[in-house]
């Protein structure tokens, strides 16, 4: 009798103790429509779906949902445990007027412009989400048609106003699948500072207007990316940190298909915390004009233990750009201040097969360039089972160039142009770096070397495939170079030597290296 009492005295305290809890039996799904919005594509529906989403965060938390229509808005706030669902047929539709959207978190990018206003926004929050069958659509040209009516700043300031489609910033427990995110004024997706973010199987289409970046990671942790289809004016999966506070960490992508005007695969250029165990594999990568991979550490970041695997790239504009550099760039002007030169260590990328784009920045274009600055080398690289097919086409003065140091310049591809020495590896300023198992073919002759090293120490080349070429005046070319292993590559062709050495090149090693008969093994110039 006594133990069915307690038993009945906890059963109330704990219905007791449910009630009390705000909305705790309350939790409900709120279909937006029964607050007043009209799918009609001209009615501006901000303070109703706002309605909706307060609501459902008041009762509980659940789904804010969308059905079938076209549902005109300006920004709408995000609340905890608030899932947008966006049923098929649904579109949310972006406001052209530029006067209806919000900048809950200011901060300035890196070309100097002040951002942060979007469309759907959410700022310190906990379990928020963005699913279904539906499309959130910026209408991003629309929008700039109507702005520069009357915003009369030149274009390259003007932009920053523009909204991004969805920005969420330091929150935790994030979920956004399979929707359709398309045509936004800006960046189409930001994530700054936000933890434990899945993002899988979306379609990104944000083509229009410039700066139409895919997905942005700005200082997250514990992310996965997988299975999203993304088609970009700009940067289609890039990777910053806008703040010196938090760093990129803990991050997997796989399975994307991605396609961009500018990076398909992408670290920096905004560099001011650490990118750090970060695993990239699986992507298909196709038509993209400015970089296959690019990794790049310019404000004084620590890129480091960073692994890409099993990438598939064709017509990629240069496929691989690894850059350390000393711009030293301060986003949140009012949080951080300048830093020192950064570090890249402890990166390997491999099993890559890539078909460069026969026109591109570098004419004739170039496979895969690594640089740092002096004194600041980059550090235990590995490229290992590579293969890039290329036009070809360099002369032998292509091969004289000299490439800029530009150690505060905006690291992109063009910065090292408009000629690259070598047409396979050109880096400089390099510690450690391994090149195994990487191999080249070209559509025509190249005067240039496969390879080319400048300002290195323990650099090793090994297992590597040298197309046929010939007239050349080297294959390989070392330039103040301390330690050098380069056995087991096969060459093809001929050139007037394997290896050509200047400036103080000391400890070099060949070995069981397969030349054609005649070949002489190294030269000076």
């Amino acid at each position: 009798m006594l133990t069915t009492k307690i038993s009945r005295w906890l059963q109330l305290t704990i219905a007791v103790g449910l009630m009390a809890l705000p909305g705790a039996l309350h939790a409900e799904d709120c279909n937006i429509e029964k607050f007043g919005a009209k799918g009609d594509g001209q009615t501006l529906n901000s303070v109703a779906i706002q309605e909706a989403i307060d609501h459902c965060n008041q009762t509980g938390g659940g789904k804010v949902i969308f059905p079938a229509g076209r549902f005109l808005s300006g920004t709408i706030a995000l609340k905890n445990n608030v899932t947008l669902q966006l049923q098929k047929g649904a579109v949310l539709l972006g406001s052209t007027d530029i006067n209806d959207y919000q900048n809950l978190d200011p901060f300035t990018e890196g070309l100097g412009q002040h951002v942060g206003w979007a469309l759907v926004v959410g700022v310190d929050l906990k379990n928020i989400g963005i699913e279904g069958e539906g499309v959130i659509d910026g209408r991003g040209s629309a929008l700039k048609a109507q702005q520069i009516l009357t915003d009369t700043r030149p274009e390259g300031e003007r932009w920053g106003r523009r909204p991004f489609l969805l920005r969420l910033v330091r929150c935790e427990k994030i979920s956004v699948s399979g929707v359709t995110l398309s045509y936004s004024a800006a960046w189409t997706s930001h994530y700054f500072q936000c933890k434990d973010v899945s993002i899988q199987k979306l379609k990104i289409i944000s083509r229009g207007v410039a700066h139409n970046d895919g997905i942005d990671i700005d200082g997250c942790q514990n992310v996965d990316i997988k299975d999203c289809d993304i088609d970009s004016g700009d940067d289609a999966v890039c990777f910053k940190t806008t703040s010196s506070k938090m760093p990129c960490s803990h991050i997997t992508v796989s399975g994307m298909r991605l396609k961009s005007s500018q990076g398909a695969i992408k670290m920096g250029t905004e560099s001011m915390a650490a990118f750090e165990d970060i695993k990239i594999s699986d992507c298909y990568i196709y038509n993209t004009g400015n970089g296959g991979i690019k990794l790049l550490s310019v404000d004084g970041a620590r890129l480091h233990n960073v692994e890409i695997a099993n990438i598939t790239m064709v017509n990629v504009k240069t496929p691989i750009l690894i850059r350390l550099g000393s711009r030293l760039s301060v986003f949140r002007k009012d949080q951080d201040t300048q830093q020192q030169t950064g570090v890249l260590e402890n990166v390997t990328i491999k099993n890559v097969k890539a078909q460069a784009a026969d026109t591109a920045q570098l004419m004739p274009p170039s496979g895969i360039l690594i640089t740092g600055v002096p004194g600041h080398p980059v550090k235990n690289l590995t490229l290992e089972n590579i293969e890039i097919q290329l036009a070809g086409g360099g002369t032998q003065a292509n091969a004289q160039q000299v490439v800029p140091e530009a150690i505060d310049k905006y690291p992109e591809v063009k910065t090292f142009g408009p000629i690259i020495p070598a047409y396979g590896v050109w880096a400089r300023h390099v510690e450690g770096l391994v090149l195994n198992n990487v191999r080249f073919k070209l559509k025509s002759n190249d005067l240039r070397p496969a390879m080319i090293c400048e300002d290195g120490k323990e650099i090793k080349i090994s297992n590597c495939d040298i197309p046929e070429t010939n007239g050349g005046k080297s294959i390989i070319r070392l330039t103040k170079v301390a330690g050098a292993n380069i056995g087991n590559n096969k060459v093809l062709g001929s050139a007037d030597a394997f290896v050509a050495v200047d400036g103080g090149v000391t400890n070099m090693q060949l070995n069981g290296n397969k030349l054609p008969a005649g070949f002489k093994n190294t030269a000076a110039y």
